[in-house]
């Protein structure tokens, strides 16, 4: 009777391990699809659910999204992550827009054992120390030293000033990060000024900048409050020329901005629509987007959520498994992955070295310029 129970007891156990093996695979998504941060949000979940309609089943199993709103808030990313853990029972996770909301998720994640991909988190704290938390986006120390590299050698441009959101990490940091750059190369700041989220007159930051006279200003600020900046610079009749980081990405900047954007530079990963030379993904990505939003232009946003269902995609497929530890070995092991935004590798830190691209607003039109190489 004692083996028979032993018996029944293994085969139940292996009934259950089949079971888990051979479900559904369950990927949660946490981004911020209302609050300030819900455009961009909205855009990276657009463009990994375009990856699971083209590829729906992972090792013949069949993948089920699981989408929370973060909202833009902390406590709230905190909360997404728990929910897509304890109650969905997520085999891994894509998210977020917004880093400090990546670094709140992401203490519950690495708890859990849980791994998370980021897609446009590019804060170094946000992968800092952990062992399930990667991303597919560069991080900002590589993004600041790409914007002042570019106003610096390719511009030639000697003299800059920054203007950031104190109130935010990621503003915060690529500042900073600009900064030192820029005077490592033997530039000079004349001025760092700062406002906070949710300003909408800029005007004595701006006539500060007028008086200190750079050649430049590094603006490393969301789309919208960007927009603004730039209007009110123009009313102002400012000279200098802007430069922003990958948060202005958006194809609502020249709705938001009009004329004053024009001439209007920023960094960006290796993707844009108007790229005179796409890798074979990156086209594929763009006629799969066309058709399916006619109407709305792909950005990096959405490039960057399509790239975390493939790299999640092909790390499920090295490991043979959907079991989150065999994931996250896989997802560390990721090397010269084709991806939209190039070819994708991780580093010892997690994150993701790819090249990155310059983007300038030309005849109203964003137009991808080139690579530039930032002097780290």
């Amino acid at each position: 009777m004692r083996k028979f129970l032993v018996a029944l007891v293994l085969v139940l156990m292996l009934c259950v391990c089949a079971s888990a093996d051979d479900g559904v695979i369950k990927v949660g998504i946490f981004n911020c699809l209302t609050g300030q941060n819900a455009f961009g949000g909205q855009l990276e979940l657009e463009g990994t659910q375009l990856a699971h309609s083209l590829f729906p089943e992972i090792l013949g199993r069949k993948v089920e999204l699981v989408i929370v709103d973060n909202k833009s808030d902390k406590v709230e990313a905190a909360n997404a992550v728990t929910r897509l853990i304890e109650n969905d029972k997520v085999n891994a996770i894509i998210g977020t827009y917004g880093s400090s909301l990546a670094m709140a998720g992401g203490e519950v994640a690495e708890k859990a054992g849980i791994p998370v991909i980021g897609t446009s988190c590019t804060n170094p704290l946000v992968t800092l120390d952990k062992k399930f938390y990667f991303r597919v986006c560069f991080i900002d120390p590589f993004q600041g030293a790409g914007a002042a590299t570019y106003a610096f050698r390719n511009l030639g441009l000697k003299k800059a000033a920054t203007l950031v959101d104190m109130s935010n990490d990621y503003s915060v940091g690529l500042g900073k990060f600009f900064r030192d750059s820029f005077k490592k190369m033997g530039g000079e700041i004349v001025a760092s000024l700062f406002y906070q989220s949710g300003d909408t007159d800029f005007t004595a930051q701006l006539t500060a900048l007028i008086d200190a006279q750079p050649d430049i200003v590094f603006l490393p600020a969301y789309f919208a409050e960007g927009a603004i900046v730039l209007k009110q610079a123009k009313e102002l009749g400012a000279a200098f020329r802007f430069i922003g980081a990958d948060a202005m990405d958006n194809p609502e900047i020249v709705t938001l901005g009009g004329d004053a954007v024009e001439g209007f530079m920023h960094t960006t990963f290796a993707y844009d629509p108007s790229m005179p030379e796409m890798n074979e993904v990156a086209k594929a990505f763009t006629a799969a987007w066309n058709e399916v939003h006619p109407d709305k232009a792909p950005n990096v946003n959405c490039a960057l959520g399509y790239d975390c269902y493939i790299m999640l995609k092909d790390a499920i497929e090295r490991a043979g498994s959907a079991d989150p530890a065999k994931i996250r070995d896989a997802l560390e092991a990721t090397r010269d992955l084709p991806t939209v935004t190039g070819m994708t590798t991780i580093n010892a830190t997690h994150d993701a070295e790819k090249d990155m691209g310059i983007v300038e607003i030309r005849g109203g039109k964003k137009t991808f310029v080139g690579i530039v190489v930032p002097e780290v």
